[in-house]
């Protein structure tokens, strides 16, 4: 795309009431932020940050974070087709998803008669060439969908496509901190899971669309590359809003994220136990679910012992309660983490 073109698409995008800085209401699309990890067996779990993945075929895939990447970009979402399934049953499906909060598509004004058309916008590479299906659906309401189709014309090569997607004026979009839109990459979706592309009803569970011609989880070994993605207001795809990586780390935050936790304690008493609060560094999204990441061990002038904490995630802090300590003076340290996914 030309200079020209960019700018003529940035202005008509401002005119429709896009545009500008944070137009891009996906987060983690350069694929940067990895908290969990950078490889994942596909079953129903989230790898990269923000990135759901799900299968329910007969077949098997993994997903990882890649180097291969288009120009501007360093990573990418490499999903790969460990167990071929050609042919897939009316209910079964996979795809890559990110799931958005209320609160980010409020510019968007679907549900009302002010409802603005909007614009998706990625970099893929498949080893597999012909027409793939995606979809956006009202996600937690999910009674509402659109779905699309994008072709790849040459195999193991980047290409940017966008898809114009029409503002639904119908529906429930609710403006809070609770899904209400999620867009999908179909790796794979039976009749089930399908209808035909280009406008708004009320199909639920829609991860695909008819005149989608590849099931890429029906190709043994295939390989499929996604980076770059935006979801923005206006007609035309813009060039890709890069951001700072602790600005995308801080989005990320919002719902996950994995903290290193140090105790010193000193009891001169008999107590077993501490407490310890730790302020997060974003505010998350709402009270999250606590889990272990690393082994949490305590020292007291010895071999290190493990114990295992209660954790207790709220949105602006996260507080442990450790058992099992001796009375005096040791040091309690591991890793936790707070979920608070959409």
């Amino acid at each position: 795309m030309t200079k020209c073109a960019e700018l003529a698409n940035l202005i008509g995008n401002i005119n429709a009431g896009g545009g500008g800085v944070n137009r891009n209401v996906l987060i983690n699309s350069a694929m940067n932020v990895a908290q969990r990890g950078t490889s994942f067996t596909v079953t129903n779990e989230f790898g990269l940050d923000r990135w759901f993945c799900r299968e329910n075929t007969d077949g098997a895939l993994t997903f990882s974070q890649d180097s291969t990447s288009p120009d501007g970009f360093s990573k990418s979402l490499k999903v790969n087709v460990d167990t071929a399934d050609s042919s897939i049953g009316s209910s079964q499906f996979a795809y890559l998803a990110q799931r958005i909060e209320g609160f980010n598509i409020d510019t968007f004004a679907f549900g009302s008669s002010s409802a603005k058309t909007i614009v998706l916008s990625f970099y893929v590479r498949c080893s597999v060439t012909g027409k793939f299906g995606g979809a956006i659906t009202n996600g937690g309401n999910d009674n509402r969908s659109f779905a699309f189709t994008y072709d790849v014309n040459s195999a193991n090569t980047w290409e940017r496509k966008s898809v114009t997607i029409v503002g639904d004026t119908t529906g429930t979009w609710n403006i809070d901190n609770s899904q209400e839109m999620a867009v999908f990459w179909s790796l794979g979706a039976g009749s089930g899971h399908k209808k035909a592309e280009g406008s708004w009803d009320a199909t639920a569970s829609v991860q695909s669309a008819s005149e989608a011609g590849v099931e890429l989880i029906g190709n043994a070994s295939a390989t499929w590359f996604l980076t770059g993605v935006q979801l923005e207001v206006g007609q035309n795809p813009t060039s890709f809003e890069h951001e700072p990586f602790e600005r995308t780390l801080a989005k990320c935050q919002r719902y996950y994220m994995q903290k290193v936790i140090h105790l010193e304690y000193s009891d001169s008493e008999s107590n077993t136990a501490q407490y310890r609060g730790y302020d997060l560094p974003v505010t998350m999204r709402a009270d999250g679910t606590g889990s272990i990441i690393t082994q949490v061990q305590y020292w007291q002038g010895g071999t290190p012992t493990n114990v295992t904490p209660n954790v207790y995630p709220k949105t602006e802090y996260i507080y442990i309660t450790t058992g099992g300590l001796t009375s005096g003076r040791g040091f309690v340290s591991g890793e936790i983490a707070s979920d608070a996914e959409l």
